[in-house]
């Protein structure tokens, strides 16, 4: 019986399996890759469709082509860890990547149920909802947005129209330090704007984490939902 399931395109199997090498490291930023001709034996296709597997990587900012020179890697995924201490700026420096932040919108509105439940405040009580876009090395990697309850943080929206770092918006308000109290990842597709920001298609694979962070007292002080662009950043949770 002839299986008629969706198969995979061969083009997007290539560039699948060189971002990976990307990820894995066996490219850097600035290594030459093979050339069509050894990339198309290494796969048993033609050269044209390894152009094409390439040039999806291109439009990605991954890969860089060069007229009679070739292809070259322009970027990697970056390595994002995931842990009690989630710091978007020392993650990146660590990982040698220049950060960024841009802010998108700071708002104060009602918390929804869950959002309520995860800030251990009422339904319907006021937040300062911060929305915002992350940058690696220019590039878009992903969109947040973090609440913070106004209850407990009544200066919070002062300070963030002010620093777009949160770390240093919740210094500002009193809070010295906070770890993560829990973290979750959801496999999503990405909406029309989200593609939008983060220069994908709608329907693009996106990893939403979504977590708690609490000060020294065990209160909680941020609820945050970042949608990472699933092939520009590798995930690491730490114990």
């Amino acid at each position: 019986m002839r299986d008629n399931s969706a198969k995979t395109p061969i083009w997007k199997a290539i560039a699948d399996t060189l971002r990976s090498d990307l990820a894995e490291g066996r490219y850097i930023p600035g290594d030459k890759l093979p050339t069509e001709a050894a990339l198309a034996e290494r796969f048993g296709v033609n050269r044209h469709t390894v152009r094409h597997g390439i040039s999806a990587l291109v439009g990605e900012g991954l890969i860089r082509t060069r007229r009679g020179a070739g292809a070259f890697v322009a970027a990697t995924p970056t390595d994002y860890p995931i842990g009690r201490r989630v710091r978007f700026h020392e993650n990146l420096i660590a990982a040698g990547r220049r950060p960024e932040k841009r802010v998108l919108d700071v708002e104060e509105r009602a918390a929804t149920e869950s959002e309520a439940r995860a800030l251990h405040i009422a339904s319907g009580d006021p937040v300062c909802a911060y929305h915002g876009l992350s940058l690696a090395d220019g590039q878009p990697i992903a969109v947040f947005e973090s609440l913070f309850p106004l209850a407990y943080l009544p200066d919070i929206r002062t300070a963030l129209g002010k620093i777009s770092s949160v770390t240093e918006a919740l210094r500002a308000v009193g809070v010295s330090d906070y770890t993560r109290a829990s973290t979750r990842l959801t496999a999503v597709r990405a909406t029309a704007t989200q593609a939008l920001h983060l220069q994908l298609a709608e329907g693009d694979p996106l990893l939403r984490s979504s977590g708690v962070n609490v000060d020294e007292t065990g209160q909680p002080v941020e609820y945050g939902r970042t949608w990472f662009a699933g092939d520009r950043v590798t995930l690491t949770l730490e114990a």
